[in-house]
């Protein structure tokens, strides 16, 4: 799986778990809606660390929480996979 597609399936997993809309994380973690949907449609390939820590803030869970799954452990970022 592409790295853009785990990342918009862990953002949209816990705004489900939680019962937030996308917009309502967007203002909790202080990230433009455009932003956060650009993430979600995988049109941003690569958000930046503080992007991403400002979303984990609005869902309410850590960095590594958030990356620690073993989908993210078995990431090889390093394949090109296009």
């Amino acid at each position: 799986m592409r790295q853009e597609q785990l990342l918009s399936d862990r953002i949209a997993g816990y705004c489900a778990e939680r019962g937030l809309s996308f917009y309502q994380l967007a203002y909790r973690s202080a990230v433009p809606l455009t932003t956060l949907l650009h993430i979600l449609d995988g049109s941003t390939k690569n958000p930046g660390i503080f992007t991403l820590i400002k979303i984990c803030n609005g869902l309410g869970v850590s960095l590594t929480e958030f990356f620690g799954t073993e989908e993210f452990k078995n990431l090889n970022l390093d394949a090109d996979e296009e």
